[in-house]
């Protein structure tokens, strides 16, 4: 019987020959089997994984070292780009694409001789904060089926909620990382923006997206970052900074000091029973000798629509490649001209969230609206980013709720795309302003679902953040 607690585990299992990583891999995918219901993959590398494994057992029983990840079962989310296998931002406009390259993020993990085990699904074009919007249908919550598990990195998370991978990559555009793994009851991080190279992930919002990895545990989480962190020349965006060997380097038991947003705790959105259990987080921080202070935020209320118009700007020229001539979906309606086969295939390929999108996009770009609106959204994300360096120049964490709600029902929030925006409140302020941001599972609802607290840290500060995130998790 197979069992998995951590990396660091499995790896002395391995080191003592009670497990190999063939049996890992038998176990990985039976488990998705298993949860097939659940909907959290659109492929399964299973052939691949066995035969990789095999050259892995091999290769460590000739007494060659073992790479950091070593055998360890790590699944994708349907945006990053794996060489020879398909990806399509689960839409349709891409269908049956495969890629003829490997995104960074995952050369990396096949260097450290990780095992990449499948493709998830999620938000098409990781537009979604609920994995219904789809090509392949809506991902369900493990902890209840009837409900979302949160977007638009759902599947990713689900594939570790429900046990079937070690670890997973998301990308994290406005908390597509954190709210799912808020939902699901997991761990769920997003480096710092600039921290993990964007080259081969298909771009929703590019100065927003970011790859961010969910995991059962802080270790795990700061192996995995260790691993794919660091320079890359294909990512022009991507910071030079030394990577710091997060797992080595991790300590606990340090004195922090902590602000906590007044504007975040005390607004009416947010479910009373989490707001409870937050406030009681805080003051039992403050009793163990932690600074624990409320701040002032007065711009909670232009984060959503400052987000939305920058995201959506960006979306539109982004998505603008998807024309179904040079690669992707193509009408098959005879007759049409260049430009109605430009406007068919599009129109048959996207989904109607990313056409809404695409359409606000194009909006707030066009003439007589650009400075109305997106020149105004910049102007409001740099005011974002002072305050919030203000706000470090004191403390050494932002405390936060991860999300207003615990995970609502699949098909609650549908009919009302303003609510659903809404509902990225919390989340969407470290990405405008380009901090680390973690979601830690703490705490359980009233009506027996997970929730957790958000932790956000000052810029390419990940080290002291997995240090307080593993000090919390223990606690």
């Amino acid at each position: 019987m197979f069992a998995y607690s951590s990396i660091e585990q499995y790896h002395a299992q391995l080191q003592e020959g009670q497990v190999d990583c063939v049996r890992a891999v038998l176990h990985y995918t039976a488990r998705i089997r298993e949860t097939a219901s659940l909907n959290a993959f659109i492929e399964v590398y299973e052939a691949e994984a066995l035969d990789r494994a095999r050259q892995l057992d091999a290769k460590r029983q000739a007494g060659a070292p073992m790479g950091k990840l070593h055998g360890v079962v790590i699944a994708l989310k349907d945006v990053i780009c794996y060489k020879d296998h398909k990806v399509s931002a689960a839409s349709g406009i891409l269908e049956n694409f495969t890629s003829i390259y490997s995104a960074t993020a995952v050369e990396r993990l096949l260097q450290e001789d990780a095992i990449i085990i499948g493709n998830c699904n999620c938000d098409e074009f990781a537009m979604g904060s609920t994995n219904e919007n789809s090509s392949y249908g809506p991902v369900r919550n493990a902890a209840d089926p009837e409900r979302v598990p949160g977007g638009s990195s759902g599947g990713s998370a689900v594939a570790v909620q429900s046990g079937c991978c070690m670890v997973s990559l998301g990308t994290d555009t406005g908390g597509s990382v954190r709210q799912p793994a808020d939902f699901c009851g997991i761990i769920g991080m997003k480096p710092t923006y600039g921290r993990i190279s964007r080259y081969g992930v298909i771009a929703y919002a590019s100065s927003f997206d970011q790859i961010g990895i969910f995991g059962n545990n802080i270790p795990d989480v700061a192996q995995v970052l260790q691993v794919i962190a660091g320079a890359d020349e294909f990512d022009s965006t991507l910071s030079q900074k030394p990577v710091e060997d997060y797992p080595a380097l991790l300590q606990t038991g340090k004195k922090y000091r902590f602000a906590w947003l007044r504007e975040a705790l005390e607004h009416p959105s947010l479910d009373p029973a989490i707001a409870s259990a937050i406030k009681e987080k805080i003051e039992s921080l403050r009793k163990e000798g932690h600074t624990v202070e409320p701040v002032e935020f007065d711009m909670l209320e232009y984060i959503v629509p400052a987000y939305y118009i920058l995201t959506t700007a960006e979306a539109s020229s982004n998505l603008s490649r998807y024309d179904g001539v040079r690669f992707g979906h193509r009408t098959q309606q005879p007759g049409l001209d260049l430009t109605e086969f430009y406007k068919q295939n599009r129109a048959e390929g996207f989904g109607k969230e990313v056409k809404r999108r695409i359409m606000l996009g194009t909006f707030v770009l066009s003439a007589g609206y650009y400075d109305a609106y997106f020149t105004r959204a910049q102007k409001v994300r740099n005011l974002i980013r002072q305050r919030t360096e203000q706000i470090f120049a004191q403390y050494d964490f932002i405390l936060l709720p991860t999300s207003p709600s615990t995970a609502f029902k699949i098909g609650e929030k549908t009919k009302d795309p303003i609510e659903m925006y809404l509902a990225d409140i919390y989340t969407v302020m470290a990405n405008l302003a380009g901090i680390p941001a973690i979601a830690l599972p703490l705490f359980k609802h009233p009506n027996g679902l997970p929730f957790g607290l958000q932790v956000m840290a000052n810029r390419f500060q990940e080290l002291p953040l997995l240090e307080v995130s593993a000090q919390l998790m223990r606690r």
